[in-house]
């Protein structure tokens, strides 16, 4: 190609111009991303945030949280790209970024196709890398369940004190409407609603499924508040991550509500 006709920015997935760049230096502002580029270039990155757990070896400046990340750290380190998503990451802090001449590219993830995709864009748009093996072991996994039927309707609360539940177009939604469990706020025009508990209870759910995060649902912590319900207690880094743990996330997560007594 003509270097004069050469793209000089892409697009992320908000539509918004990203320099068109070698990219030797990243830094990762999702713990899913995070990883995900730890299991395709782990050489790039340079920092993340304090809940970057994955792998647990990674090694790279921190740069605080999801929504309180420090720009002047990340600044410092000269990212050739700084990775984040619209919904994890609060836009005035991508926004000091920018003005800073930090180049973001921001994700934007509601399904499982959506995430398919945008880590496909992600990796080898923004970044210049080859498509990973574990994407398409991922888009396998998953495509091998099928459309299968419903199962159970369920409530699925991320949150307590107040409870928070899963509604519209959410990514976990998505997961498990493909394990076969619809939830009874998929309708609501909230993302992320607040139900008192007396109506989450009055819907009657069939299950009730307690991921580990963003609140950390145990055994002894969130099935009390539902009795008779079947409680399924499920890895939230399998139901809400976008990333390299989406190949195993089918079967682990259909363990996970088998042992609550869903079957397939």
């Amino acid at each position: 190609m003509d270097a004069s006709r050469a793209p000089r920015a892409h697009l992320d997935d908000l539509g918004l111009p990203v320099p068109a760049r070698p990219v030797r230096r990243v830094v990762s502002l999702v713990p899913s991303l995070t990883e995900a580029v730890a299991a395709t270039a782990p050489e790039l990155l340079v920092g993340a945030t304090d809940w970057c757990t994955h792998p647990a070896e990674l090694a790279v400046e921190r740069v605080g949280g999801t929504k309180n990340p420090d720009p002047g750290r990340i600044a410092a380190l000269a990212p050739d790209l700084v990775i984040a998503n619209e919904e994890e990451n609060r836009a005035v802090d991508l926004d000091a970024l920018r003005a800073a001449g930090v180049p973001v590219w921001v994700t934007v993830v509601r399904d499982l196709d959506q995430a398919l995709a945008s880590l496909d864009r992600l990796l080898t748009t923004a970044c210049g890398l080859p498509r990973p093996p574990w994407l398409d072991e991922a888009e396998a996994a998953w495509r091998a369940l099928g459309t299968p039927a419903v199962r159970a309707r369920a409530v699925v609360p991320v949150w307590r004190r107040p409870w928070m539940v899963l509604g519209r177009d959410t990514f976990a939604g998505d997961l498990l409407r493909r394990l076969g469990v619809r939830q009874l706020y998929a309708d609501h025009p909230e993302r992320y609603p607040r139900i008192p508990l007396a109506e989450l209870l009055a819907a009657r759910p069939d299950l009730v499924v307690l991921p580990d995060e963003p609140y950390r649902f145990t055994a002894d912590d969130g099935p009390e508040a539902f009795p008779g319900v079947p409680a399924a207690l499920l890895s939230g880094r399998h139901l809400t991550w976008y990333g390299p743990s989406l190949a195993e996330a089918p079967g682990l997560l259909a363990d996970g509500l088998a042992r609550a007594g869903l079957r397939p």
